[in-house]
């Protein structure tokens, strides 16, 4: 620690490293850490950082373009049924081995956390898409037992209005049962034509996911085209307007996209940047004590900003409003790929890339 650093100062140390292109982590009961590897590999971080190893019994994933091995989370009641939830991307078969589908599934973790089994898929985008980016990925369970996904629009110009059909998955969010059962209650379950298990349309590369203790609402963080990323609180049935509204523009020659930035009928972000872009990971929202003052708040890991935004709330939570965002822990220098609340209070940020870490920031007065 600095001599000069405040006893409550936040201080950034590395947790664990060694990781390879890592995507997603889950905190465990015991304070162990899972955490995916796109390239297939489900990792298991001891509750003080020093012991890493791999759990056996992963599907075989499709790792190309930004797809593979993505997001992990646990079950509510994970320390009495040891359920586990993944997303992946599958490749397909004969004809279609060019296409892969964004799939999510279930398995229980077994008593000596060395391999997963009872494996179930739950969700498998159809039909499967060639292009592999913007992919969604993004997984967050409610404590009453609804599993939602995000789903990208894969990029495609040519199929961006697919977010706006709900023939499609594409540029979707999607609730269904931790079980895989689609709820009855779903805005579009009875409509002909739609997919039933669509919650909200109108997205482009949603990356982060959480569910609001309180609210139950559905809140993510989106990548926009060249600006435009957006913070989003997720209602039930409603549409966020990509493409047809958008704070940003073609990549390389800023052309206008759509038809502003508003539209009748489709939601505003709660929060957007304009450009540059920042490439948002996960979101979370801090409930902690260690940081007292950050309390309530919204952290924003980002990619191509190398920072973690804060976000100051005011209002009821049904109608939150933003009063103050700031970027911190530029100076790591390093694309966060995920972020997590420890069970201490720390905030955990994951770093991308073939040669990744877990970065804790903690109380300075903690680490001594």
């Amino acid at each position: 620690m600095p001599a000069n650093s405040a006893p409550d100062a936040p201080q950034a140390s590395t947790f664990a490293d060694g990781l390879e292109s890592p995507w997603g982590m889950e905190f465990m009961p015991d304070g162990s850490l899972l955490v995916t590897e796109r390239r297939g590999r489900l990792r298991m971080i001891s509750a003080d950082g020093r012991d890493i190893s791999s759990i056996q019994g992963i599907p075989r994933v499709d790792h190309r373009d930004h797809g593979g091995l993505l997001d992990v989370t646990i079950d509510p009641a994970f320390a009495s049924n040891r359920l586990v939830y993944l997303s992946y991307t599958k490749a397909g078969r004969g004809l279609h081995i060019d296409r892969n589908s964004l799939t999510v599934a279930r398995a229980r973790l077994s008593d000596d956390r060395s391999r997963i089994d009872e494996f179930k898929v739950l969700f498998r985008q159809t039909p499967g898409a060639v292009n592999g980016q913007n992919l969604g990925g993004r997984l967050a369970v409610s404590a009453d037992g609804y599993l939602f996904i995000t789903i990208g629009d894969r990029h495609a110009p040519q199929d961006r209005m697919r977010a706006q059909a709900l023939a499609y998955y594409q540029g979707k969010t999607v609730r269904i049962r931790t079980d895989g059962t689609v709820p009855d209650d779903n805005p579009f379950a009875a409509r002909h034509g739609a997919r039933p298990e669509i919650w909200s349309l109108g997205h482009r590369n949603p990356q982060g996911a959480f569910v609001h203790p309180r609210t139950g609402q559905l809140w993510i963080a989106e990548h926009g085209p060249q600006g435009g990323d957006e913070i989003n609180v997720v209602r039930k049935g409603l549409n966020h307007g990509w493409p047809m509204v958008t704070f940003g523009c073609e990549y390389d020659t800023c052309a206008k996209i759509g038809e502003g930035t508003s539209r009748r009928g489709m939601e505003a972000p709660l929060a957007f940047w304009k450009t540059p872009q920042i490439a948002p990971s996960n979101l979370i929202l801090y409930t902690g004590d260690q940081f007292p003052a950050w309390k309530g708040n919204v952290f924003v890991g980002t990619l191509a900003g190398r920072a973690v935004w804060r976000f100051e709330l005011a209002g009821e939570d049904n109608a939150p409003r933003v009063v103050r965002r700031e970027a911190l822990f530029a100076e790591l220098g390093e694309r966060i790929r995920d972020l997590r609340q420890g069970p201490d209070g720390s905030l955990y940020l994951l770093t991308d890339g073939a040669k990744a870490r877990i970065v804790r920031v903690a109380r300075a007065d903690s680490m001594l």
